[in-house]
């Protein structure tokens, strides 16, 4: 379960599934990225962003949560961001 390369977003969001509100296949496979596949580098200051790097082809990954309103910071999202974007947002060289 690798991330494509014509990939560049993976949107989680949560559904009502009739009886309670439930992770949405797209959230599952966030989970199963962060956890499994993609190498942690970076946490952002505030603490809730993080930084991931993609082991097959160097590519870097954000952790964020866009609805932050949201209990628990809602559904996250995890966007691809150039070397030059992920070096000045996480302060690396």
């Amino acid at each position: 379960m690798k991330i494509e390369k014509d990939e560049v977003a993976l949107v989680g969001s949560w559904v009502f599934d009739g009886k309670q509100v439930v992770e949405d296949q797209i959230s599952k496979r966030i989970h199963f990225l962060i956890s499994n596949y993609l190498v942690k580098l970076k946490t952002d200051e505030n603490g809730w962003n993080t930084l991931y790097k993609d082991p097959t082809d160097n590519r870097y990954w954000e952790l964020i949560y866009p609805n932050s309103e949201v209990q628990g910071g809602g559904p996250q999202t995890l966007m691809a961001l150039s070397e030059d974007e992920a070096k000045l947002k996480y302060s690396f060289r």
